[in-house]
C-alpha cells in the first residue's frame, strides 16, 4: 500500500488540488446566487437566453 502511494503521490496531490479548486468555485457560485448576484457576462446581444434573464430581473 505504501509503495502504491509513493508511486502515485503526484497524481494524488494534483487530484486533491483540483477537487479543492472545484469546491471553492461551486461554493462561490452558490454564495453569489444567494446574494442575488448574476453570473451573466452582460453581453445580451450575443446571448440566446437574453429574454429569460430580463424576465428574472423584472420579477
Amino acid at each position: 500500500m505504501i509503495v502504491w502511494l509513493a508511486e502515485n503521490l503526484g497524481t494524488i496531490i494534483i487530484t486533491i488540488v483540483l477537487i479543492a479548486l472545484v469546491a471553492v468555485i461551486i461554493r462561490t457560485m452558490i454564495r453569489d446566487k444567494k446574494m442575488g448576484r448574476s453570473t451573466c457576462g452582460g453581453s445580451c446581444a450575443s446571448c440566446k437566453m437574453c429574454t429569460a434573464c430580463r424576465q428574472a430581473v423584472k420579477k
